[in-house]
């Protein structure tokens, strides 16, 4: 049941993605950025915990997941180290998926060359 779950989450953030570039006239990098804002005030109010135990992936993977892992890496640091962490936990709790994406984008920028058009 928990692939359901996830499916149907995940699903339900990509059609309201979908639904914002088709009705609306903001560009796909605005509502990026809304995705992982919303993921960063749902986890500060306490929400989107709560829908990642229920949906699993479905909520962990796409970007508002991504704004609720830079929260809680926030909300961690601060507790350990006090104001320092205000500027240190959110990367180093996404160090691993920042590096991949570095690397990846690297390797496939050295694989494939960019033609003119």
């Amino acid at each position: 049941m928990i692939y359901l779950w996830a499916f149907l989450t995940g699903g339900l953030l990509c059609g309201i993605g979908q639904l914002l570039i088709d009705h609306t006239k903001l560009t796909p990098a605005r509502i990026l950025t809304a995705y992982v804002v919303s993921g960063v005030i749902l986890s500060a109010a306490g929400i989107y915990s709560h829908i990642k135990d229920f949906a699993g992936a479905g909520a962990s993977v796409p970007l508002t997941g991504f704004g609720h892992l830079l929260a809680e890496g926030v909300r961690k640091a601060v507790s350990e180290d006090g104001a320092y962490g205000i500027l240190t936990g959110g990367l180093a709790t996404a160090a691993g998926g920042i590096s991949a994406a570095l690397i990846s984008g690297l390797l496939v920028s050295l694989i494939f060359r960019q033609k003119d058009k």
